[in-house]
């Protein structure tokens, strides 16, 4: 290596260093600026070392003033591309950016979907994260969604609960001001009337407290295998009385086979949720017509217990709101006829406790309600 060539490169390294110290230091003064200023700056430093090691080759004789001026004018036009380029990508990287943040100062006081970006454009890695705060977005509103219901649900939940309340609380007064000012002439019929008065209101808030510790996700109670078989024919046992009286057939399906279809579980919590499912099919279900009980294993080997009625069905837009708490179907109906509206709310609550799901279908003539549980391990 010849001593011009050394001394071009020195010149070079020496210029390219200075130029760039003084484009980090122009850089530090814009840090606080918009990216697409600072982009600009980036393209142009390394321009400007090679500008200056060209012009300090010109006057040091080692190039001709000719190949000079070639060598500046395809610097000049290189300088303009690389200023074109970078401000082209800086507005990019500024629109995703102005883009990112409005959706994050949105977050959580809009849930409204904000106007589409232009995603196109922006760099890669702007996009994943618009699309990113566009889903947190979206389980936000959902959130907020299932909120607004559950106050809703709430609010129709004392509503109901004053009205249940409130009738009986009535009767009561009334039949005690009768037996104290001596109008009642049959007193026990008025004693038993009063007593099953107090006996509709202890079931009223016994689903209220029953609710509240579902609800309060408390530690698992003992668990046990539990014929599902064999609790289907209870439940079936004990609210055929009931299915009498209201003139229902109460029929119970089960395999040919002796699988008891276990699985593991509170036995009491699984009876009252089963019976809440049978009791409310039979009160929907017209005369002479049938309820069914079936239990059967599923294809993956989960329990499934199904309860199917004739109530003639229920309207689509009520199927998410029936196991919600203190929903009705009719808002008129009284404590004999709904109860407080929590019956299905527990059947919920203690499926899902026991890590399984209920649902409710239509049929022709009236609807399903199914759970599936996880049968017991051997």
């Amino acid at each position: 290596m010849n001593r011009d060539t050394v001394t071009i490169l020195a010149l070079t390294t020496l210029w390219t260093l200075v130029v760039a110290a003084i484009g980090a230091a122009i850089l530090w003064q814009f840090r606080r600026r918009s990216l697409r200023t600072a982009m600009i700056v980036a393209a142009l430093v390394p321009m400007a070392a090679a500008l200056a090691a060209v012009l300090q080759s010109v006057r040091a004789m080692f190039i001709s003033a000719h190949d000079s001026l070639v060598v500046l004018w395809t610097l000049a036009f290189s300088a303009l591309l690389g200023v074109a380029l970078s401000v082209l990508i800086g507005h990019w990287i500024t629109t995703g950016s102005r883009d990112v943040g409005r959706r994050l100062r949105q977050l959580g006081t809009s849930y409204d979907a904000p106007a589409a970006a232009s995603t196109g454009t922006v760099p890669a890695e702007l996009a994943a994260l618009t699309d990113e705060l566009e889903m947190t977005r979206m389980r936000l509103a959902a959130s907020r969604e299932r909120e607004h219901a559950l106050e809703d649900s709430r609010r129709e939940l004392v509503a109901f609960m004053s009205h249940d309340l409130r009738t009986p609380l009535a009767g009561l007064r009334a039949v005690s001001e009768g037996l104290e000012d001596g109008v009642i002439d049959d007193v026990p019929v008025a004693l038993r009337q009063m007593r099953a008065t107090v006996d509709r209101m202890t079931g009223l808030v016994d689903d209220l407290f029953e609710l509240s510790r579902l609800s309060s996700a408390p530690a698992p109670r003992r668990r046990a295998a539990v014929s599902l078989r064999e609790l289907a024919d209870d439940v079936a046992g004990e609210s055929g009385e009931h299915a009498r009286v209201s003139g229902v057939r109460l029929v119970v399906s089960t395999p040919a086979d002796d699988d008891r279809l276990a699985v593991q579980g509170d036995p009491d919590e699984l009876t009252r949720a089963v019976t809440n499912l049978v009791d409310n099919a039979i009160r929907h279900t017209k005369p002479e017509e049938t309820v069914t009980l079936s239990v059967d294993r599923s294809a993956d080997g989960d329990v499934s217990l199904a309860v199917t009625d004739a109530c003639g069905g229920i309207p689509a837009e009520d199927l998410e709101r029936v196991f919600d708490v203190g929903w009705r179907g009719d808002a008129g109906r009284t404590p004999t006829d709904g109860g407080a509206g929590l019956g299905l709310a527990i059947a919920r609550g203690i499926v899902e406790s026991h890590d399984g799901t209920i649902a409710v279908s239509n049929v022709p003539g009236g609807c399903t309600f199914q759970i599936e549980l996880p049968a017991a391990r051997p």
